[in-house]
């Protein structure tokens, strides 16, 4: 089975940066570029795009709403044509640039705040994914097993390619354990191990309830500011290695 490893990259800015993004893009096989409002610049932005095109990595559009400080993982109450400006806004310029550089953007991933407020509201998603659609149909959507997202992304006839968070705990509706809560971050190589083998393997995840769901995802993702993250994504890589499984980019298992 082909799966795709990806990992938000480049959400630093300026001199700072959140990971090694250059030795992430050697284990990575599609990357979620920050298109400069949470995270990421014009030159960061760049820099991403040629480790990506040096590397043979498939190139996504990660936008989030525009607040460095809170590293987009704060709310605020834009109207949804604001989102929505704001989300072509931040894939426009990312297009640009991967354009100037002969590589195109293959896939579209929400980051943190901006997805999850696109999730609890079909309107605002059947705004974002037709504004999607207008720009490039082509796009593939990275979204959650059942999400509002993914079922946007299907009525706008797009593709999509479903995620499991490596990194994140579950809980028993296939949710996401809210950051703050004890557990909802898997740090520990052995869990990782454990979690992505179980996935790989019968397809299903145990949540931090014990229970055991289905997980019908072809893509894994590894939060690149979580701790140890690099080497976190090593460990995923060679589980799917090991697995027999085929390491692929977001375009290569859905095209």
């Amino acid at each position: 089975m082909k799966i795709d490893l990806n990992s938000d990259m480049g959400e630093g800015f300026g001199p700072y940066s959140l990971c090694d993004d250059e030795a992430m893009m050697n284990v990575v096989t599609s990357a979620n570029i920050a298109c400069g409002f949470h995270g990421g610049d014009p030159d960061t932005m760049t820099r991403m795009v040629r480790l990506a095109k040096a590397n043979g990595v498939g190139i996504g559009a990660h936008p989030g709403l525009p607040d460095r400080a809170g590293f987009g993982r704060r709310e605020i109450p834009y109207s949804n044509d604001e989102l929505r400006q704001q989300m072509l806004y931040q894939l426009g310029a990312l297009k640009a640039i991967a354009a100037s550089e002969g590589q195109r953007v293959a896939h579209f991933s929400f980051h943190a705040a901006m997805g999850n407020m696109v999730n609890r509201d079909p309107r605002l998603a059947d705004l974002m994914m037709d504004a999607i659609r207008t720009v490039d149909p082509e796009l593939i959507i990275f979204a959650m097993p059942g999400s509002e997202i993914e079922a946007a992304a299907r009525r706008a006839s797009l593709d999509t390619l479903l995620l499991f968070l490596a990194d994140r705990a579950y809980d028993a509706q296939g949710r996401l354990v809210a950051r703050g809560l004890p557990g909802a971050l898997v740090k520990e190589e052995a869990a990782v191990r454990a979690r992505v083998r179980q996935f790989l393997v019968d397809g299903t995840v145990t949540t931090i309830d014990g229970v055991t769901i289905n997980m019908p995802a072809r893509s894994i993702l590894v939060h690149s500011d979580t701790p140890g993250s690099l080497e976190l994504a090593r460990i995923v890589r060679s589980e799917i290695e090991t697995a027999g499984g085929t390491l692929a980019s977001a375009s290569e298992i859905v095209g």
